[in-house]
C-alpha cells in the first residue's frame, strides 16, 4: 500500500468547482461555500461534510456555462475514470474555467490496479483539519501520472503552471 503526507492550506479565492468531491470533500472541507463540489455518485456527496454546493453530475459531461469558474480542483479523483472520461472531464474543466483560471490536479501514480488492487493510504492537514483516509481501485488499464495527465491537459489548450512529484503521488497546476 501507497502512503502519503499532505498539506494543504487555503490559497484559492474566487469559484471552485471540485471535480470528485464527495467522499472526504478535502476542497469543500478547507473552502466551505466558495466549493461547488461534483460527484457522480449521490451516496459520495451524501457522505462529504456540509458547506461546499453539491450536485450530482458527470466531470465529462459538465452542464456549466463556459468561463463559470476562476479554480477546478481533483483531488485523487481522476484515478476512479477512464483514460476516455479523463481526457472529457478535462476538456470540461478547460471550458469552464475562466482566461486566466487554474486546473489543480492531486493524484496517485499507478502502475497498476489489477489483479491485486492499488491502495494509498493519505493523511492530509486540509488547512488545519487532520484527515486520514484511504483510496483505491481494482480495474484494468488504469496507469497513470503526471505525464500522463500533463499530455491530456496540454491537449485542453492549458499551460503548465507547477509541477510537484512525490513517491506515489504528483500535483500539476496548470492555467487557462
Amino acid at each position: 500500500m501507497a502512503h502519503a503526507s499532505l498539506s494543504l492550506e487555503k490559497v484559492l479565492t474566487s469559484p471552485i468547482l471540485d471535480l470528485g468531491g464527495g467522499g472526504e470533500g478535502i476542497i469543500g472541507r478547507i473552502y466551505g461555500r466558495q466549493v461547488t463540489a461534483i460527484d457522480n455518485r449521490q451516496e459520495e456527496l451524501d457522505e462529504a461534510p456540509d458547506g461546499p454546493k453539491k450536485l450530482l453530475m458527470d466531470a465529462a459531461a459538465l452542464t456549466f456555462e463556459d468561463a463559470s469558474f476562476q479554480h477546478v480542483t481533483a483531488f485523487f479523483s481522476f484515478m476512479y475514470m477512464s483514460h476516455t472520461v479523463q481526457a472529457q472531464a478535462i476538456a470540461q474543466a478547460a471550458r469552464v474555467l475562466r482566461p486566466g483560471g487554474t486546473l489543480h490536479i492531486w493524484d496517485a501514480e499507478i502502475s497498476s490496479a489489477f489483479p491485486e488492487p492499488f491502495l494509498m493510504e493519505l493523511d492530509v492537514d486540509a488547512a488545519g483539519t487532520p484527515v486520514h483516509t484511504t483510496y483505491g481501485i481494482v480495474k484494468e488499464d488504469v496507469a497513470q501520472n503526471a505525464d500522463h495527465f500533463l499530455s491530456l491537459c496540454q491537449d485542453a489548450q492549458l499551460n503548465l503552471a507547477d509541477r510537484q512529484e512525490h513517491d506515489d503521488w504528483f500535483y500539476l497546476r496548470l492555467t487557462k
